[in-house]
């Protein structure tokens, strides 16, 4: 055999070693390894990925009602975060508007609450029952949901209740534009909605 025959075996060899596998050629645009995920520009716009209905002005809906707040918890969605106060009974009626300082219902104390603004949320319903128990005790009034991690909600404090209405401090991270609103259900239960959107 002459010392420059190749043989069959390592043709075979120096093929597989310049073989590069189908799944190994990334597809335009693919992450490849060592380098960043690359992905096409998302300009997301308020106006282009939200329902209407926003605005930075005063939300007010006068009904009173006896039915008591039982829960405050918060949300976070595509567009904006949520806050929903729950109650036992009739929808409530609200005021929501930006304040400069968040007042304590009752004493008229400032309450601290985190955020580039603030808004104070009215409900108009006790957090409490006929007899005066309360309905509603939050394990840390400063904070009644965590919400580290939000893109736009930085605190929710608790601001009392007093003659009929709870007042809630909502941190957020910018004068943003707000919506608010009711919704029925579960069962004979009610909820009150603000959202605040998280850019403009």
């Amino acid at each position: 055999m002459s010392k420059h025959h190749i043989t069959p075996k390592a043709i075979r060899t120096a093929l597989a070693v310049l073989a590069v596998p189908a799944a190994a050629v990334a597809a335009p645009g693919a992450a490849t390894a060592g380098s960043s995920p690359r992905t096409a520009p998302t300009a997301l716009t308020a106006s282009a990925s939200c329902p209407a209905g926003w605005a930075s002005l005063p939300e007010a809906n006068s009904r009173m009602t006896a039915a008591p707040v039982t829960a405050v918890r918060t949300g976070r969605h595509a567009c904006f975060d949520r806050l929903v106060v729950d109650l036992k009974g009739k929808a409530p009626g609200y005021d929501v508007r930006y304040v400069s300082t968040v007042r304590q219902d009752g004493s008229g104390f400032a309450v601290p609450v985190r955020g580039g603004a603030r808004l104070q949320v009215v409900v108009r319903a006790p957090s409490y029952g006929a007899s005066g128990q309360p309905t509603y005790r939050p394990a840390n009034r400063r904070e009644l949901s965590n919400v580290s991690g939000y893109r736009t909600f930085r605190q929710v404090a608790f601001a009392g209740s007093f003659e009929g209405q709870t007042t809630i401090g909502l941190g957020v991270r910018a004068r943003l534009p707000f919506r608010v609103f009711t919704l029925a259900g579960p069962g004979t239960n009610s909820r009150l909605v603000v959202d605040v959107v998280h850019h403009w």
